[in-house]
């Protein structure tokens, strides 16, 4: 009973700190309406982060935060964000200092698809401008400015939403793909740079995910469809890759857990780029 007694504690103080991973720490998430960025912000609120959430979604943003608001009384807010503007960008930024007292991490995650026709021979120069904009532009823009507050306080996390097709090729279209290449690059390079003010860089690389971005980018598949065609085309049998599976990514990579982890691209892809299965289906048609 004395043994029992004595560890009680240890046991309490173990399970809230496995509970509250952010607790104390002040999130912002671009593209943080729909998708892997409302997921994010769900999870990194339950865990005792204060969220901003930053979006051109307006209508919906609040509704997620209101929905957060009534989840336990979380600390969210939202603010109208377009990443392609520098203005907005930095707005943004200062709001969740002046809200907050402070940034310790950016989830640079909005994004866009932009033509989904494989085919260079369609180049198209306002699509290749627009997808660069946002997945590229708005990524150095949310860099800039958080580095601009994460410098005087030497410490912070930026992430950034890049993807598999960073890793495995003809996926997607040649706009899509270089847009995401660059980020993880980019990533690369700030870590070099901010790492000696203790600012950690890394990307998140997720598969298919049955996002509305991902099912609009496939004529608007339904979800149990994206699904069930991403799954059948895994390496790895069993899970469904969710949302929620890049927002846990995110929170370990946010978190004190990750203090050492630094110019990563954590691919969430079930091992899917480690496997080329080319040569085993060509096989089947010519052996017997």
């Amino acid at each position: 009973m004395e043994s029992i007694i004595y560890f009680a504690p240890c046991i309490e103080k173990s399970m809230h700190v496995f509970e509250y991973r952010l607790e104390g720490k002040v999130a912002l998430i671009t593209g943080g309406g729909s998708g892997i960025g409302e997921s994010t912000a769900r999870l990194f609120a339950r865990h005792g982060a204060k969220v901003m959430i930053a979006d051109v979604q307006d209508q919906l943003g609040q509704s997620i935060c209101e929905d957060i608001k009534s989840d336990q009384n979380h600390t969210v807010s939202y603010i109208h964000c377009d990443v392609t503007s520098e203005a907005d960008v930095k707005n943004a930024v200062d709001s969740a200092v002046k809200n907050y007292g402070k940034l310790d991490v950016m989830f640079s995650n909005a994004g866009i698809l932009g033509s989904s026709d494989p085919r260079i021979s369609t180049f198209d120069y306002d699509n290749f401008k627009r997808v660069f904009d946002v997945n590229v532009y708005g990524s150095f823009l949310a860099a800039k400015h958080a580095a601009r507050v994460m410098t005087p306080a030497r410490r912070g996390s930026i992430l950034f939403t890049a993807s598999a097709v960073s890793v495995s090729y003809g996926m997607a279209c040649h706009v899509y793909t270089a847009s995401k290449n660059a980020i993880v690059g980019l990533a690369k390079n700030l870590g070099v740079e901010l790492g000696q003010y203790g600012i950690r860089i890394n990307c998140i690389s997720p598969f298919g995910v049955a996002t509305p971005l991902a099912r609009e980018g496939l004529q608007g598949l339904d979800v149990e469809k994206f699904e069930e065609m991403i799954s059948a085309s895994a390496n790895l049998i069993g899970p469904v890759l969710k949302a929620d599976d890049i927002a846990e990514a995110a929170l370990y990579l946010a978190s004190d857990e990750s203090k050492y982890v630094s110019g990563m691209n954590l691919v969430v892809d079930g091992g899917y780029s480690t496997t080329n299965v080319s040569l085993k289906m060509t096989m089947k048609r010519f052996l017997p």
